[in-house]
């Protein structure tokens, strides 16, 4: 399958509101019709009261249809610009939900390789740059053809020397509108990537506010952050001041060209020009030629003033497209073609399973083995011997090579902990219900409980309402992992992931976690933990040593 580039990413969300887009269109130019049609009417109320000296109540009836017009071409304008902003706004909830189905895919260890204030930019800001794109570029776009022409073909059957003036004067704004476009778009392309780099860079800085102020350092990485938002800002005045110029110099063309015809229109009523049709020229037709020549370029102008809506769309598309080129690996994809265990009682078969990451190499296998439904799987060995890697292959955050195969029960469900738990900002009751969000409160204490967070629940005046900060801040390191093993229990998964578990932790919070994992461990639960700990270790009923990616059986209790 060809690589998604930033054009076929746009014109596949266009397609997806074709319905929407087309009936933009039509509004657009049933609006445009009825501004000829008011042209049109006030011209012939104009002659008629001025050459003909009609009285004014027998123009009364083209009066009030002209007036009637008015209202009414701005009904369709509203039209227009509401059917485009609901097309934009499910063509971004669509792309959305799109990039964040893919990041999911891909799993933790394909996300880790880009920065979390990249993504959430990407996810936020670069989507909502199409929305200028899919709202007003994409229908203008369809009428900066079809009303020039329309007004085009109206003005040459009222005089033919007219008309060529606007068609000669026609082709300069789309040339200026390229000649900008490419500029423009290199400049959008440079600023958003401007911006993701500033994204990393300040929230690295919050970050690490508190290594900061220990060394000092808060002042130097104040003025390390305001430079960078100092070429943030240079980048973007270069780019409006692009996009102010190129306006004002398709408005000279325009307004030059809607005085060349208007001279047209004075001297042939005033007898000064003979050639063509000039003396056939008469109040009527010279002034809805005069009335229609705005009307010609209004599109134009509309289209040029939206033309950087393009760029910046184009700009993100590209980012965008990137990360959606990123492949999934292929046990993480629907169509993975490995089959389920044949036992039942088999959660996970391991054959020949080798993982390599790039400029690395193989960092993990060949591995051949088979997880039972209730095993205490303990893997040991010492640092980059593989052990992480083995757990992410069973939880399926990363792919095989393609030699060896990994298989799972199906509809496998795992619970995964690491040394540092998932924690958000929130109350205690938010981030054990990521676990379960249907869970009542009595499920929530029940789990607290388990994990040996009873006396703490107790003492808490709020309990459950109990605020906590981001990773974990006003817990203990200890309470902190003890909170991720409650999720453990509210999730019921049978197959439970733990990389390190007690590490870093005092001696109470290592006996309270310990006690956790056997109270797993007796619920029937299938345990994979890689750890150094002896007394994890002595809750093992299988033993498996990694050295340097190979595995090795040391008992099979």
């Amino acid at each position: 399958m060809p690589a998604l580039t930033a054009h076929r990413l746009l014109t596949d969300l266009a397609a997806t509101q074709r319905r929407r887009l087309a009936l933009a269109v039509a509004c657009g130019l049933l609006e445009s019709a009825l501004a000829l049609l008011a042209a049109a009417l006030f011209a012939w109320v104009a002659s008629a009261l001025l050459v003909n000296h009609q009285p004014l109540a027998r123009t009364a009836p083209l009066l009030a249809l002209w007036l009637a017009a008015l209202p009414l071409r701005g009904l369709f304008g509203y039209a227009r610009e509401t059917l485009a902003q609901n097309a934009s706004l499910a063509v971004r909830k669509r792309l959305r939900r799109r990039l964040l189905d893919h990041l999911a895919e891909l799993g933790p260890v394909a996300v880790a390789g880009h920065h979390t204030a990249s993504l959430a930019y990407q996810a936020v800001e670069q989507i909502e740059a199409l929305d200028g794109y899919f709202a007003r570029f994409r229908v203008q776009l369809v009428l900066a053809v079809a009303v020039p022409l329309l007004v085009l073909g109206v003005t040459f059957y009222l005089d033919w020397l007219a008309a060529i003036f606007l068609l000669l004067a026609a082709p300069l704004i789309p040339l200026f509108m390229a000649l900008v476009g490419m500029g423009a778009e290199r400049l959008n392309r440079e600023q958003f990537a401007a911006v993701s780099r500033l994204s990393g860079h300040f929230i690295d800085r919050v970050r690490s506010l508190t290594t900061l102020r220990l060394f000092g350092q808060t002042r130097r990485a104040g003025h390390s952050v305001h430079a960078a938002a100092d070429g943030y800002r240079l980048r973007s005045m270069r780019t409006l001041r692009l996009a102010f110029l190129s306006s004002a110099v398709l408005e000279f063309f325009a307004s030059a060209a809607i005085a060349v015809v208007a001279i047209y229109v004075g001297f042939g009523l005033l007898g000064y020009i003979e050639y063509g049709p000039a003396d056939e020229l008469t109040l009527f037709s010279g002034l809805l030629i005069l009335l229609l020549a705005p009307e010609f370029f209004q599109p134009l102008r509309s289209l040029a003033q939206h033309y950087h809506d393009r760029a910046a769309a184009l700009g993100a598309a590209e980012r965008i497209a990137e990360l959606l080129n990123q492949p999934v690996p292929a046990n993480r994809r629907g169509d993975a073609t490995h089959p389920a265990p044949a036992s039942d009682k088999d959660l996970l078969v391991l054959d020949a399973a080798s993982v390599a990451h790039p400029g690395r190499g193989t960092v993990l296998g060949p591995v051949t083995a088979t997880v039972k439904r209730g095993d205490t799987v303990v893997v040991t060995g010492a640092s980059g011997s593989g052990k992480s890697t083995l757990l992410q292959l069973a939880a399926g955050f990363v792919a095989p090579e393609e030699v060896g195969t990994c298989r799972r029960a199906r509809n496998l469900r795992f619970a995964w902990m690491d040394q540092r738990p998932l924690l958000v900002h929130g109350t205690l009751a938010d981030n054990l219900r990521l676990a379960d969000p249907q869970a009542d409160d009595a499920a929530l204490t029940q789990a607290l409980s388990s994990a040996h967070l009873g006396e703490l629940l107790a003492r808490l005046p709020q309990g459950l309402a109990t605020p906590i900060g981001e990773h974990g801040a006003g817990l203990s390191g200890g309470q902190a992992q003890r909170l991720a093993l409650a999720r453990i229990f509210l999730s019921a998964a049978p197959l439970v992931l733990l990389d390190e578990p007690t590490a870093r932790l005092d001696r109470h919070s290592e006996q309270a976690v310990m006690a956790a994992l056997a109270d797993l461990q007796a619920a029937g639960r299938t345990l994979m933990i890689a750890t150094h700990h002896p007394a994890l270790i002595r809750l093992a009923s299988r033993r498996w040593q990694l050295d340097h990616g190979r595995l090795k059986e040391l008992f099979h209790g």
